[in-house]
């Protein structure tokens, strides 16, 4: 009978480096200029760079976020929402070019 070898312990050292440095594009907690859920998220589309993405992907996240934009109470939110909306209907019309 075999056994597999024992696998010695994962430790945050073997961790890759990725994800590190988040916090220095994106703060947030208190204290900090960036407090609200939209506006990590204007923070996070800032520092995203071009990748190729389906367009009924950009279309879902219009239809969304236009949604959200509606309904919302919080102003931040909704200009939040706008804006990223205003960008992906950018995005589709330069795609469709």
């Amino acid at each position: 009978m075999t056994s597999a070898p024992v696998q010695p312990p994962f430790r945050d050292r073997d961790r890759p480096a990725l994800g590190r440095g988040v916090s220095t594009l994106i703060p947030s907690g208190p204290g900090t200029a960036v407090d609200s859920a939209a506006d990590r998220a204007r923070a996070a589309l800032a520092g995203v760079r071009t990748v190729p993405v389906h367009v009924g992907v950009l279309e879902a996240a219009v239809v969304l976020l236009e949604e959200r934009a509606r309904i919302s109470e919080d102003a931040t939110e909704r200009a939040a929402a706008a804006a990223t909306v205003a960008k992906l209907r950018e995005a589709m019309d330069a795609a469709a070019s």
